[in-house]
């Protein structure tokens, strides 16, 4: 039966509501702008299950968040971005928070944002520059942004010197969408300072389980390094080349979102050396991975695969909500109320706090690196891990790296206020000065 229903959520792309929460006065409504059908399900559906199931904890274990019932719902955009602009429309006024999913839909929708005052959660995701606290005021993309995780990268790859990427060709293999081609003018910018080649190779949608072409012009091209930006049927697609055309796998590294388990166990040992960056860590016996396995996934409230808890990107669902639900608890107390609005979330988004004693309090430490956000800072740049798949799971293969803000901040200044003056009048944030 339970299976039954996961099929049916799947086929009809409906939104979620948790059971264990009624609408009622005293709650809270968090929606997520998912895809759980579509090329992208593989990756987004693992994700979403992580958020849903930290929620659900929450309202079974603690009654909420500081007793309010959170009200965890979905809107099904198959990753398509006129669908995501619908859903925006249609749940802006009922959710304290959206969550686009898509750098593309988060882009339709930043416009809106100082009008709506419905602030934007992009963790790791969305337009890098959304981290200038400064000029957007109702954006957020914790704990790192994509240029942070390229200049991540680049350090990995040049063992902390990127002189050494000097005469060296990087191919950077991403999806043609606004998301792979984020970090662009970033690499750019790193190859005309240090002296190396980049190649961008798009990957259209259409292409995503046939890369032969793609794959073709990398052996012919003979990178030292290829970089992926993938999502969805991509990654798998993209390993499948790899492994099909014998590139060394330990100089294929991915983006976050290119690290997903189920793709990496489909290749197996073959794709042993390969490597992922990554703001988050699976700690299954961590606290609140326990609690959620007792209360959610064991008692059958979950609608996790039962091979998937160990998962980066199930445990980086559960982080994201973490998120969500440490900026109610901080608006909460700032403004000595229990049903945040969505002004006042915004508020405690810009205030988050998770430092190592506050992540072991709630039993999350070592789960994602600490950070703080403020009214500059909408990101945190955390920092990230290098994670390597040895055969058959993903393991830590680096101490936590740190992006170059030197290098990266200057391009966010500008692209942030390009993108102000391109929509004009943008009001700045009240509470920086602006």
């Amino acid at each position: 039966m339970r299976l039954f229903g996961r099929m049916m959520l799947a086929a009809a792309g409906i939104g979620l509501a948790l059971a264990t929460t009624a609408h009622a006065e005293d709650s809270i409504t968090v929606t997520n702008l998912s895809y759980r059908t579509g090329p992208f399900a593989a990756t987004g559906t693992p994700v979403m299950n992580g958020q849903r199931d930290y929620i659900t904890m929450l309202n079974l274990r603690d009654g909420g968040v500081n007793g309010v019932k959170i009200n965890y719902e979905e809107c099904e955009t198959g990753y398509n971005t006129e669908k995501g602009a619908e859903c925006y429309e249609k749940t802006k006024a009922s959710s304290i928070v959206t969550q686009p999913w898509s750098t593309g839909i988060t882009l339709q929708v930043l416009p809106k944002s100082n009008v709506d005052k419905v602030p934007i959660l992009a963790p790791g995701y969305g337009f890098s520059p959304m981290a200038d606290g400064r000029v957007f005021t109702w954006a957020f993309n914790p704990p790192a942004t994509y240029w942070d995780g390229a200049s991540m990268i680049l350090k990995a790859i040049s063992e902390g010197n990127l002189d050494n990427l000097k005469g060296k060709k990087i191919v950077l293999l991403h999806l043609d969408a606004p998301y792979g081609k984020e970090p662009i003018p970033l690499l750019h910018m790193y190859a005309e300072k240090h002296g190396f080649t980049l190649l961008p190779i798009p990957v259209g949608v259409k292409e995503m389980q046939n890369q032969s072409a793609q794959w073709l012009q990398i052996r012919r091209e003979r990178p030292d390094f290829v970089l992926m930006w993938g999502w969805g049927a991509m990654n798998a697609g993209a390993l499948t080349e790899a492994v099909k055309t014998k590139f060394p796998m330990d100089k294929f590294i991915g983006i976050w979102w290119s690290g997903s388990d189920a793709d990496l166990k489909a290749v197996g040992e073959a794709a042993k050396g390969y490597r992922s960056i990554s703001w988050s860590f699976p700690v299954s016996d961590s606290q609140t991975m326990k609690d959620i396995k007792q209360l959610v996934v064991d008692a059958g409230n979950s609608l996790l695969p039962p091979n998937e808890f160990d998962y980066v990107f199930y445990q980086r669902g559960v982080v994201i909500s973490m998120f969500v639900v440490e900026g109610i608890k901080a608006a909460q107390k700032h403004f000595d109320t229990k049903v945040v609005n969505a002004e006042q979330l915004r508020w405690g988004l810009e205030n988050l706090n998770l430092d190592e004693k506050h992540l072991a309090s709630i039993g999350m430490e070592g789960m994602v690196p600490p950070f703080s956000t403020s009214c500059t800072n909408h990101a945190g740049h955390s920092g990230a891990w290098m994670l390597q798949w040895d055969g058959s799971k993903f393991v830590k293969a680096s101490e936590l790296l740190k992006a170059d803000e030197d290098m990266i901040a200057p391009l966010a200044d500008a692209e942030a206020k390009k993108y102000a003056e391109a929509n004009a009048p943008w009001p700045l944030n009240p509470g920086c000065g602006g």
